[in-house]
């Protein structure tokens, strides 16, 4: 199988937890994955790409769990528009442009490209978070599949690769699309928090936030 070995491959993996293990519960993404960001492909992006960055990061994942052919391959901006267009999404007009996509459009698009359906999450604002982290626990534990995450006063689409709780504290395991530049050293990534593990009570409490969890179970560690 052939993948296109310019990204990163599981760049969280050498990443520290916020607490002791010995005191935390952590479910994590299992499997294989390339690290999807702005500018990884040549085309430039920054300001509008972070959500099909995400859906890229999880065409990955999903392409190493079935050992797929090049086609279908991790998809291009242009070919995640041309597929919202023809599912009637879009308008025509929404080809070449630089318009956001969002946890519902993953969800449609991860359906059209591989057949598989997504729960969608509706957070109402971030302060709620916290009763919805149960939930991704599960889908962590039940399913090991990336999750998409989106808002509006958070609007920078990223995704969720793990859930972390202690007896005072809930995190999640942010990989981060914004990251522009050549590949760097998974350090580097740590250190200017494009994966990291952010509180749940550093989300914005103002915004709301739409996770889409893909429904297909890992097979690969």
């Amino acid at each position: 199988m052939s993948h296109n070995r310019t990204q990163m491959i599981c760049p969280h993996e050498d990443l520290s937890e916020p607490v002791p293990s010995s005191t935390s519960t952590k479910m994590i993404v299992n499997g294989t994955y390339e690290y999807w960001h702005y500018g990884c492909d040549g085309l430039d992006d920054r300001g509008w790409g972070c959500g099909y960055r995400t859906l890229q990061t999880i065409a990955s994942w999903i392409r190493f769990q079935r050992n797929l052919p090049d086609d279908p391959r991790v998809p291009s901006l242009p070919e995640i528009q041309n597929i919202l267009v023809t599912m009637e999404d879009k308008s025509p007009t929404f080809r070449g442009s630089r318009e956001w996509i969002g946890s519902f459009e993953v969800c449609l698009v991860l359906d059209h490209l591989y057949d598989i359906p997504s729960k969608i999450i509706h957070v109402n604002q971030g302060s709620q978070l916290k009763s919805h982290f149960p939930t991704i626990q599960e889908h962590f534990r039940r399913f090991g599949s990336p999750i998409m995450m989106g808002g509006d006063q958070d609007c920078s689409s990223k995704g969720i690769f793990g859930a972390l709780a202690s007896s005072t504290s809930q995190y999640l395991l942010i990989v981060d699309p914004h990251y522009w530049g050549k590949s760097c050293s998974n350090a580097d990534l740590f250190e200017n928090n494009w994966i990291h593990w952010r509180k749940l009570e550093d989300f914005v409490d103002s915004s709301f936030y739409n996770m889409c969890l893909p429904q297909i179970k890992a097979v690969q560690s």
